[in-house]
């Protein structure tokens, strides 16, 4: 066909092919561009949560066709476990897997995307609220202001505190010494005359072993084992009622939106298969952890319908409290609420 065209016009043709092609070849070389992203989560990779957190890796790499690399390090090994969200927001990682209500000394609204202590009998509801009562939406309003972007939840459902006197009831926690985690939680079980002290996940097991805490509230049952936590104290509650925290996936805001609208997609879609697979894992795990240590001579504490109900009334008047203290905390309490009174929990 060349053939046929005048020497500026077949030049012209050349020259149009020549740039047609360059342009296919830059948007294979975008497409095939490999990417690394650094995060960091406070789960050893051979606990319960690091294997999940391992498999979310591993979906993003291959939907990605290896596109995407995530380097994780692994129990809080750059940063502590409550900075590593200022670590991403400011560029050392560029995302992290811990959660919400570490970051509550920033704003107090955190703790409603963290913990909402009281709120939901299990995480159904919970992502419910996220994906279905626009809480991502107004999570994200949140975590944008501070420069980073939330990409979900995974909830492995109620905790289990563990304990080396029994906690039969709320009598028990009277004077009771325990790793509590920072914000509304602190105040709940003071008011109910217990003594919290905030300390870093990882720092659990030593101040159980040495009787600096007679107790913690560190995670599920199942993670408590893998802790080793029942090596050391012999009494726990399960199931649990008191606490159901939301580990998060999150991305420093300007590395987020730097990322192709399809890998994007398929850090999101990685991030729902963890929250399902999490709280799937988690249902399984801790009723196996249960038998396994009665077996062993852990004695488990279902607390009475009446103790739970008093918790969770102290809870509730506690988000009053937390929702004045800024108009983004308010805004989060009046969405939950606004999902709650939906599905029929207030």
């Amino acid at each position: 066909m060349l053939k046929s065209l005048t020497g500026g016009t077949a030049r012209a043709a050349l020259a149009g092919v020549a740039a047609t092609a360059l342009v296919a070849v830059a948007a294979g070389t975008a497409q095939s561009q490999e990417i690394t992203l650094r995060m960091q989560t406070h789960y050893t990779p051979e606990n319960q949560s690091g294997q999940l957190a391992q498999s979310f890796i591993d979906d993003v790499e291959v939907m990605s066709g290896g596109r995407v690399k995530i380097e994780m390090f692994w129990s809080s090994s750059v940063v502590g476990s409550a900075e590593g969200f200022d670590a991403a927001a400011s560029g050392i990682l560029d995302g992290e897997m811990h959660g919400g209500a570490y970051q509550t000394g920033k704003n107090p609204a955190f703790q409603f995307v963290g913990d909402p202590m009281g709120g939901y009998d299990n995480p159904y509801q919970l992502y419910g609220f996220l994906y279905q009562g626009g809480g991502l939406e107004a999570a994200n309003e949140l975590y944008n202001a501070q420069g980073m972007h939330l990409v979900g939840w995974w909830a492995a459902g109620q905790e289990s505190m563990s304990s080396s006197a029994p906690l039969a009831g709320p009598d028990d926690l009277k004077d009771w010494k325990f790793r509590s985690p920072p914000g509304l939680e602190t105040e709940i079980f003071a008011e109910l005359g217990a003594s919290p002290i905030v300390m870093d996940f990882t720092e659990i097991f030593t101040a159980l072993e040495t009787g600096i805490i007679d107790g913690a509230d560190a995670s599920s049952l199942a993670n408590n084992v893998g802790l080793g936590l029942y090596d050391i104290v012999k009494h726990a509650t399960f199931p649990g009622f008191h606490s159901m925290p939301m580990d998060h996936v999150t991305f420093n805001l300007e590395v987020w939106n730097g990322l192709p609208e399809d890998i994007q997609r398929i850090i999101e879609v990685a991030a729902q298969k963890l929250a399902l697979q999490t709280t799937l894992t988690f249902e399984v795990a801790n009723r196996e952890a249960a038998a396994k240590l009665v077996a062993d001579g852990v004695t488990l504490y279902d607390w009475s319908d009446e103790d739970r109900a008093a918790f969770r009334a102290g809870a509730q008047k506690a988000w009053d409290n937390w929702a004045s203290k800024t108009p983004e905390a308010q805004a989060l309490v009046d969405a939950h609420r606004a999902w709650m009174k939906k599905i029929g929990l207030l």
